[in-house]
């Protein structure tokens, strides 16, 4: 599939959580989407789902998004697949109706199309069985919510893997191929045996539902979050690493701490005990309110770790730079160039140097962005016009940058969480040591939001003392003097 010629189609068959999640997750990364589901009430809960997602994914990234697919509700499952690259199945689990959903789906859809199931149990092989091509099929398994969380379990043959790798790698997400097919897959075997453990837990009295929470949230959820089991359990063992963690505490695997072989029975008594401790734990809020404070502790998480690199925060990264270069490409194919802005009324050619969306980690207690906040925009702006006269890795190499001696900053209205914003700059000076910038912040809809006059100075990273720049610095940054003069833009 080349999507480089058209704009790539999903078909989401079942409109519930993780079939929204996924269409979310697609028409955010610049997928059209056709969706499949009887239920009437499909349309309202999409608009739900689609509300968190376009307020939280974009807040993830340091650069602007593609834009936005089209969402189209298809009235038959044959018009949904009928042109679909991907077809992702979110279906109850149940592999009667599965196949019966495969049959219809493989008499209308492409050959070349991948089917994907976001089946949790089921292994491809139970899901190919009497189809027409079982070898079509595969378990993409993500997690919720879909258009956060960036890891897709990916079982099936190797040659359609290969193919929904590279998709999944373009949605900002981590495809893990599972080395042969098992039942539960990988990951919710985990959760199974935490869960079992948890519902003894209950059930016998030694814990509520919100302690065991606690247990996880302040203590080993944290760990896991940026360095998983084994790497964690490497460091318990000290110095001597891996080999003495297990010879240390090898043998507290034979001891009888828990019951992850045994389940309890859910009878009315344990569901009742759950159902009234989870009412205590969180009845105050709505599964709305819920599902927000979820998606913003998990955008403030991931870019914690995205501004150490680490862990999920280094996909983000990657997926940053395969956006940016997508951004570059696609506009440079145009006749245009990629930071030109059309001005406004006796208003100089401006270069367009931020667009992003305001995460939720950026605000503070007055519930708008905090002041340091709008410096890193104008820093952010002040790097995209050095990379335009070419400051670039080799250039930092050779010992040389520009650093900020001075900053005016005007806040002229507030800004929120969510808030798609642009930022556009002009030079005021430049020459010699000197790099004058004047940046203006505003809405997508136009509204100014605060503007930056930005003063910096070219220096050696060896003596840390200004100097003239150099070559190819140099050039470039006269070009652009001159055409911001010839325009009107230079003071």
């Amino acid at each position: 599939m080349n999507t480089s010629t058209h704009t790539a189609t999903a078909a989401i068959i079942g409109g519930g959580v993780i079939g929204a999640g996924w269409a979310a997750r697609f028409l955010l990364n610049g997928w059209n989407v056709v969706l499949f589901d009887p239920d009437p009430e499909t349309p309202r809960k999409l608009d739900a789902v689609l509300a968190n997602a376009r307020r939280s994914l974009p807040a993830l990234s340091e650069v602007v998004l593609p834009a936005e697919g089209t969402l189209h509700y298809a009235e038959t499952l044959a018009a949904a697949v009928a042109g679909a690259d991907w077809i992702q199945e979110s279906a109850p689990e149940r592999l009667d109706v599965k196949h019966r959903l495969y049959g219809d789906i493989q008499t209308h859809c492409r050959r070349d199309a991948i089917i994907a199931s976001s089946t949790s149990g089921f292994k491809p092989s139970q899901l190919g069985e009497g189809t027409a091509r079982p070898e079509q099929i595969i378990v993409a398994h993500p997690f919720n919510p879909v258009y956060l969380l960036p890891l897709v379990e990916l079982v099936g043959q190797a040659d359609s893997l290969a193919r929904a790798s590279e998709i999944i790698t373009a949605l900002g997400m981590h495809p893990l191929l599972l080395r042969q097919e098992i039942d539960a897959h990988l990951a919710d075997r985990f959760l199974e045996a935490v869960w079992r453990e948890a519902l003894w837990l209950v059930k016998d009295g030694i814990a509520t539902t919100a302690e065991i929470d606690d247990a996880i949230r302040y203590g080993f959820g944290l760990r896991w979050a940026q360095m998983g089991l084994f790497e964690t359990y490497r460091i318990a063992g000290g110095e001597a690493g891996m080999e003495h963690f297990l010879a240390q505490f090898g043998p507290a695997l034979a001891w009888p701490w828990t019951r992850l072989t045994d389940v309890p029975e859910l009878d009315e008594t344990l569901i009742a005990t759950i159902a009234s401790q989870s009412d205590a734990q969180s009845g105050h809020l709505s599964i709305g309110e819920l599902e927000r404070l979820r998606d913003d502790n998990l955008v403030a998480l991931l870019r914690a770790l995205k501004g150490r690199d680490q862990a999920a925060g280094a996909l983000l990264n990657r997926h940053d730079r395969r956006l940016s270069a997508a951004r570059k490409a696609s506009v440079e194919s145009a006749s245009a160039p990629p930071e030109a802005v059309e001005p406004e009324s006796n208003t100089p050619a401006l270069i367009e140097t931020v667009a992003r969306v305001v995460p939720i980690d950026w605000t503070d207690y007055n519930g708008h962005m905090n002041e340091s906040r709008y410096g890193q925009v104008f820093s952010d702006a002040a790097d995209a016009v050095l990379a335009l006269i070419g400051v670039d890795d080799d250039y930092l190499a050779r010992g040389f940058s520009w650093f900020t001696v001075d900053i005016h900053i005007r806040y002229l209205m507030e800004t929120h969480a969510g808030d798609d914003i642009v930022t556009t700059s002009r030079v005021l000076e430049g020459g010699g040591k000197k790099l004058r910038l004047f940046h203006t912040m505003k809405c997508k809809d136009g509204t100014e939001l605060a503007t930056g006059e930005q003063l910096l100075l070219h220096v050696s990273l060896d003596t840390r003392r200004s100097c003239p720049p150099e070559s190819p610095v140099d050039g470039l940054l006269e070009k652009l003097v001159q055409e911001h003069a010839e325009s009107g833009a230079s003071l």
